[in-house]
């Protein structure tokens, strides 16, 4: 009984240690191929490695800044980007260290760098003003968005399928694991939430089976203002397929700020 009691120890205490060098590669899961953008959306290079789909429309409309989620890559978001230019608004999806055609490997700190240096290069090289940036994530990138308009930057927050932090996201797909222990890569948006003050719209299918809509409602309490949509019987995979999402995250970035 106590070898067998010492085994399953062993087995466990491996499956940690697998868990833990691994981890990146669970949490994201970047695509191999490169694929280029469709419609007039152009990839845009900018400073140390930063990687931009740039979708500029006509006139001193807003600016979205979008942070996808972990498996997909830029040229993804060229419907979204087409989406937004039909109403006006301009367009840029930055790329994450490690995702195809940027160098590097993803983790907390290196997406946040990646995010600041793409700010930075849309205000000060391509000279869009900040009063017209929004910022706007979904799934892995609400925490990238988070942790840019915690420090400052865009003058609106768009989430959709938002978490308080990874490990809480992790300890409920994992709940035989550690996970609270184990993550390197944190997001901790409910810590950042306090400091946000710009107006937030949140977005969550009820039977998110990812990102559970109770993490969502937790963080929209944290944020100083902040209203939270949810929609019924939307996953975490089809919430753009439902017209409740583009009315309402259209109407709020066209919006006045509150």
């Amino acid at each position: 009984m106590l070898w067998c009691g010492a085994s399953l120890v062993a087995i466990y205490a491996g499956l940690c240690l697998l868990a833990f060098v691994g981890q990146r590669k669970v949490v994201f899961p970047a695509p191999v191929v490169l694929r280029p953008p469709a419609g007039r959306g152009i990839i845009v290079e900018g400073p140390q490695g930063t990687r931009l789909l740039w979708r500029e429309a006509p006139g001193g409309g807003p600016v979205v800044v979008h942070f996808h989620g972990n498996a997909e890559q830029v040229a993804d978001s060229s419907w979204l980007a087409e989406a937004y230019a039909e109403r006006g608004v301009s367009f840029a999806a930055v790329e994450y260290p490690g995702y195809p055609g940027v160098g590097g490997a993803p983790g907390e700190a290196a997406m946040i760098a990646a995010a600041e240096q793409a700010l930075l290069h849309l205000t000060q090289t391509l000279g869009v003003a900040q009063e017209r940036l929004v910022l706007s994530g979904q799934s892995v990138g609400t925490g990238v968005a988070v942790a840019m308009a915690a420090t400052g930057w865009g003058t609106k927050l768009v989430l959709l399928s938002p978490y308080t932090s990874l490990p809480d996201v992790g300890a409920r797909m994992l709940p035989w694991l550690p996970v609270r222990w184990l993550l390197r890569d944190r997001f901790e948006s409910d810590a950042r939430a306090p400091a946000v003050t710009i107006p937030v719209l949140i977005v969550h299918g009820t039977e998110d089976e990812v990102i559970p809509v109770e993490l969502g409602r937790a963080l929209s309490r944290r944020f100083p203002s902040a209203r939270l949509v949810e929609l019924p019987r939307a996953h975490h995979n089809d919430l753009w397929a439902q017209p409740e999402t583009a009315h309402e995250v259209f109407g709020f970035v066209l919006g006045p700020a509150r």
